[in-house]
């Protein structure tokens, strides 16, 4: 087992990171990390005795003064530092550098300059250290205003707020889940070819996508005008485009936009309704549930799910993984309607009615990947 500690466990990043190290644990055991730590020296260097690995993601990204980025960043590596020094620990320590080292700003120096006083430590120590510079990240969760303009965007869209865009530029792009399996490679790499050996080294993490910001906000858009006015599922027609629905399908307000009820055209020889209209390609699947019985109880990390009901009464449940809110939702075949499942969200759909219940799921992607996606766990 390796002991993994993540500074900004709570964060953008480090959230997904810690979720998914909890997914694979028969490799790795998470060492709890709190924010408040860097204000108790004695309780920081507690926690670094306890830790094999320490991924350093805790940071300053925006303030009105550029000087407070700066030093708070520079900061909290010296204290992470001066932790492992005073309790003579040589934890594998992976850091979070930015392709902002490079640029004429502050945030950028404070990168590149704790880096830096990173290697000089693993020099100094033989241990090791791997520095990652990382380009614009994306993803379900992040906070909009903060860690991207896709979550600000997103955001935005859904939330009945106009978007502006201020410059146009051109942004090298990673998905979260894409940073994240990057870390998880270099730790268990280091652990099981690297041990006890000094390795310093700087790992420039290539961007999966490029994009205009302004292209960015045309595919949003059309996400919202397709998916949350009308309940079509929008082309999805590559992995760029699959990340960035999953990424808006999370910002919704699922209480209130959740079940969405589908048009119901009757005449004398019965009713149709269009359960799942779609501009690209995915896979459609049939259920039925007798009374009393729950499906589901797990979540994917990569794949949206819809669930309608066309016949009977169900009740859909769904929690955001690391959550204890739980969102629950009645259906009726009377009115059919459906109810969206986002990545990273745990749910299950009941039978509460007296007859068999009848269910149509879809799915975004229905191809292999070698990366597990659906998890077991309880709503």
């Amino acid at each position: 087992m390796i002991k993994v500690g993540i500074t900004g466990q709570t964060g953008f990043i480090g959230t997904h990171l810690f979720n998914r190290l909890n997914l694979l644990k028969d490799k790795f055991l998470t060492i709890p990390f709190e924010d408040s730590y860097f204000e108790n020296q004695a309780i920081l260097e507690n926690f670094v005795i306890q830790c094999d690995v320490i991924v350093h993601l805790a940071a300053m990204n925006r303030h009105n003064d550029p000087e407070v980025i700066y030093s708070t960043n520079l900061r909290l590596v010296q204290q992470l530092v001066d932790a492992c020094e005073k309790t003579n620990t040589k934890p594998h320590l992976l850091f979070s550098s930015s392709t902002q080292e490079e640029r004429d700003n502050l945030y950028g120096k404070s990168k590149k300059e704790g880096r830096r006083l990173f290697e000089k430590w693993a020099n100094k120590n033989s241990a090791q250290f791997s520095g990652f510079i990382i380009p614009n990240v994306f993803g379900p969760f992040g906070k909009p205003y903060y860690n991207s303009v896709v979550a600000t965007f997103c955001h935005q869209l859904t939330h009945e707020e106009q978007p502006k865009l201020d410059v146009d530029g051109e942004l090298c792009l990673i998905f979260v889940h894409e940073l994240v399996k990057h870390f998880i490679d270099r730790i268990e790499l280091n652990w099981n070819e690297n041990r006890n050996k000094c390795v310093i080294e700087e790992i420039l993490v290539s961007h999966t996508s490029k994009a205009k910001v302004s292209t960015i906000l045309g595919i949003l858009e059309t996400y919202k005008t397709k998916y949350l006015e009308k309940g079509e599922i929008p082309e999805l027609d590559n992995p760029f485009k699959r990340n960035l629905f999953n990424t808006f399908l999370c910002y919704i307000d699922h209480a209130s936009f959740f079940p969405f009820l589908l048009k119901k055209n009757i005449d004398n020889r019965g009713s149709f309704v269009e359960t799942v209209k779609l501009n690209s390609g995915g896979q459609i699947s049939f259920s039925t549930t007798v009374p009393g019985v729950t499906r589901g109880n797990h979540f994917h990390t990569r794949k949206a799910e819809r669930f309608v009901v066309i016949k009977g009464k169900a009740k859909i449940e769904i929690r955001r993984i690391g959550t204890d809110k739980i969102l629950s939702f009645e259906l009726n075949g009377s009115q059919p309607s459906f109810v969206d499942m986002p990545i990273w969200f745990t749910h299950n759909i009941t039978n509460i009615g007296d007859e068999d219940l009848y269910t149509m799921f879809w799915i975004n992607e229905h191809h292999v990947q070698e990366d597990a996606d659906t998890f077991y766990t309880e709503v």
